[in-house]
């Protein structure tokens, strides 16, 4: 499981010249329940082990919850336009699951995926965020998170809300209460389109994975079921028969335990991972949403900047007094208009880079999961088969005596 696991962020690779070749690797471990009813909450272990001088050593522990994961991941985004940040796992809004042994183990695996990749990627692992992160000590992160609040108090609780205000703009422009300023290039397109595509399909493909896992463990508990009333029929019977109940009651007792297990491998090593690339997509649509906030704002400063032009040169020919006043506000506009343009420019280069890197890791952490998934499932049909292969000549005795 830890080997799947980490394969699986791609990122947590032990170094293998510690002394020579620069390293960061994070393991979130120990999930503690603490606090009771609706302050309680989960805490978290996390160990930093690294050789780069802007550390304090090379190992390091600290203890953080949920939230402290939630201010590194909204920092990032804050701070690095362009960038595709890795998602963090979603909250339940059950109370029964969410302090259930499955959830939590669920929940600590997701964390420890998402600060490892956030670690491993060459630009967020410079981050003054990460460092505090996986530094300080607990008071030192609590007084990070309440002037995070302040900052930004009237920043969406939720990254997607961006998206969503986006989506929103859009329809403003369809239903024609206002002019569209949108980038349409056949690259920019042709990446929306595949995004979109993908999340749809991996969506799709991660509701089945569920159905899978239910279906596994309704199946298993029918087994268990069916077990225990056959092992019953047999002590009524005497002989052959009797005994070679025994025998098949026994057989889907223990079939049942090898399908519950088999549910488990298939949530942690297969649901989950799809579920966690449809939370990889929508970040990357909220970067979508970032970019197009850049366009628009670089296309408007740009036009606005034009008419400013034209105003001062109106001005200049009239010989206005106004002519000084105007000169220092086209200059502080167009510098404003140069800088939008260039901050469109840099999210657009950093998505380029991002679509690669993210197909190249798509490639490898999906192929893993099926992976797993076809190992877990022909090993399961195997164990199903001999068991049920191993009765035939006891219960044809039976039937022909």
């Amino acid at each position: 499981m830890q080997q799947n696991q980490q394969s699986l962020s791609g990122l947590s690779q032990s170094p293998r010249s510690p002394q020579s070749e620069p390293f960061l690797s994070v393991s979130v471990i120990d999930p503690v329940k603490l606090g009771n009813g609706v302050q309680a909450y989960i805490s978290y272990r996390v160990i930093t082990k690294t050789n780069l001088p802007d550390y304090q050593g090379p190992e390091k522990i600290v203890i953080r919850r949920y939230s402290d994961f939630v201010w590194l991941r909204d920092r990032l985004f804050e701070m690095y336009k362009g960038i595709f940040i890795p998602p963090l796992p979603e909250k339940s809004a059950v109370e029964k699951f969410r302090f259930s042994a499955e959830f939590i183990e669920m929940r600590r695996q997701a964390l420890d995926i998402f600060v490892n990749r956030v670690a491993s990627h060459h630009e967020l692992r410079q981050s003054d965020d990460l460092r505090l992160f996986l530094q300080a000590d607990e008071e030192t992160m609590e007084r990070a998170r309440a002037q995070e609040m302040v900052i930004f108090k009237k920043k969406p609780a939720d990254l997607m809300q961006i998206f969503k205000d986006m989506q929103a703009k859009v329809s403003d422009v369809v239903l024609g209460k206002e002019k569209p300023v949108e980038e349409s290039t056949p690259e920019y397109e042709k990446m929306k389109h595949y995004i979109f595509e993908l999340e749809d399909h991996l969506s799709e493909a991660q509701k089945h994975a569920f159905r899978l896992v239910k279906r596994h463990r309704e199946l298993g508990q029918s087994l268990s079921d069916f077990g225990k009333a056959v092992k019953l029929l047999g002590a009524c019977e005497e002989d052959a028969l009797g005994k070679a109940f025994s025998e098949l009651g026994g057989r889907s007792e223990a079939l049942s335990t090898k399908l519950q297990i088999e549910a488990h491998h298939l949530l942690m090593n297969f649901e989950e991972p799809l579920k966690d690339y449809v939370r990889a997509v929508q970040s990357i649509k909220a970067t979508i949403a970032e970019r197009a906030n850049a366009f628009r704002q670089h296309c408007e400063l740009a036009e606005t900047v034009k008419l400013k032009e034209i105003n001062l040169d109106k001005l200049m020919l009239t010989r206005s007094e106004r002519v000084g006043e105007a000169e220092i506000e086209y200059r502080e506009l167009k510098a404003e208009s140069e800088e939008a343009t260039k901050r469109f420019e840099t999210i657009t280069r950093l998505m380029n880079d991002e679509m690669a890197r993210f197909q190249e890791q798509k490639t490898l952490d999906m192929g893993l999961a099926f992976h797993e998934f076809a190992k877990g499932q022909a090993h399961l049909a195997n164990d199903i088969a001999d068991a049920w292969r191993s009765l035939i000549p006891k219960l044809e005795a039976c039937s022909s005596s």
